[in-house]
């Protein structure tokens, strides 16, 4: 959902049939493989959206792609509630309408200054529209310094981008999608890769899918239903080695925080549609209106040295601030944290390690500071004088 977009997309490979998931999936996502752990989440469980987390957008400039919606802030566009089968979720809806000088509205959220994060794993869980020709859903990430920067320069990894006129031609709209970067000095310096892949099964069934992107050091690679197929390869993957001065590189570019975007476009230059009366998806069966349904965003981290998070918003842990408890260690006692310290319900021995198990901090007593330890996710093991032990998983921001 680039601001200058492309009209072709590289061809990639159809991947193997898989069974269609079922609709009411429990909020579990990939889960903590390869060394990440969850760091941040939002469940979409709410009645109303957090503000503290999400940024609505209300605009008619058409994203710089010559879309034709008009974003607004009504919960007619943007709203959380039920899928209609149980599933709370992030609810963005297309509607053929006249305002505001628009012919359709529908709605685009950003985390932009409130929920960003270098390097880790990111993924959704989406329920996508039937996109027929014009509507344009997408998935992805920009640079935190974007209004420092502004773009191409902040950087751009679209993870998940349906609709191009590529689909419509073929008649794969339902299968045919993309992963995505857009990097480079200026407007008139905008670079790009992109990869496609026609699915072998539809995304557009009606049911939750997976979009997931990898990024690290080293590359940023992107999954469909990885959950299911962990062995899957990427539909999308671009190496990365950071350069501080090749401007034309795209390592360059992204080794900063980035924020998370959803939107539900409308026509512009990706479907190839410029008229209301050419987007299909929109019509008289289902009432001129459409929705993208969001049932989860969930950011992972390894805890290591390259990563960073600045979270305004401790998102939906389930537990005390910062703090979660490891899958199987049943705490006895509860080790919170709170004012940049670790705190103890009475005097023990804390000791912190990092996530590959190097102890990095300890102390006796009931409290620890934390200022001192970098961003990044630890382990901390506490004893009491009494006895009792536990064990929990901080991240420090």
């Amino acid at each position: 959902m680039n601001f200058f977009k492309y009209a072709t997309l590289a061809a990639a490979a159809a991947i193997t049939a898989m069974p269609t998931a079922s609709a009411a999936e429990p909020q579990n996502g990939t889960g903590e493989t390869d060394g990440y752990k969850l760091v941040w989440q939002d469940l979409f469980d709410g009645t109303t959206l957090n503000e503290a987390r999400w940024n609505i957008e209300v605009n008619s400039d058409g994203g710089g792609n010559s879309e034709l919606q008009y974003y607004t802030r009504r919960t007619e566009n943007v709203r959380l509630g039920d899928d209609g089968e149980g599933n709370g979720c992030l609810i963005l809806t297309a509607r053929r309408e006249d305002y505001g000088g628009r012919q359709c509205t529908s709605g685009r959220i950003n985390s932009k200054g409130k929920i960003a994060f270098k390097h880790g794993k990111i993924e959704a869980a989406i329920k996508l529209p039937k996109t027929a020709n014009g509507l344009w859903p997408a998935f992805w990430m920009m640079g935190n310094d974007y209004d420092q920067v502004g773009w191409p320069r902040c950087g751009e990894t679209d993870i998940m981008e349906f609709g191009n006129s590529n689909g419509i031609s073929r008649g794969t709209q339902d299968r045919y999608f993309n992963g995505a970067s857009h990097w480079g000095t200026a407007w008139n310096d905008h670079r790009q890769y992109s990869r496609d892949r026609t699915n072998s099964y539809s995304l557009q069934d009606g049911e939750f899918h997976i979009y997931t992107c990898i990024w690290d050091e080293d590359r940023v690679a992107m999954y469909v239903d990885l959950d299911r197929n962990p062995n899957d390869t990427p539909y999308y993957e671009m190496t990365i080695p950071e350069t501080t001065t090749d401007l034309t590189h795209p390592g360059y570019y992204f080794h900063k925080e980035n924020f998370i975007l959803f939107n539900l476009a409308i026509g512009g230059n990706f479907p190839g549609i410029w008229d209301i009366n050419g987007i299909t998806a929109l019509n008289e069966g289902n009432g001129y209106t459409q929705s993208m349904y969001v049932n989860y965003v969930k950011i992972y981290q390894k805890g290591t040295a390259d990563e960073s998070a600045s979270f305004a918003d401790e998102g939906d842990m389930g537990n005390h601030s910062g703090i979660s408890a490891l899958q199987g260690n049943a705490a006895t006692f509860d080790i919170r944290q709170a004012h940049n310290a670790i705190i103890l319900p009475s005097y023990g021995m804390i000791q912190v390690y990092s996530t590959s198990g190097t102890l990095v901090a300890e102390s006796t007593g009931d409290y620890m500071p934390t200022e001192n330890l970098t961003a990044g996710i630890y382990i901390v093991k506490a004893r009491l004088d009494d006895g009792r032990s536990a064990t929990a998983k901080i991240i420090v921001r």
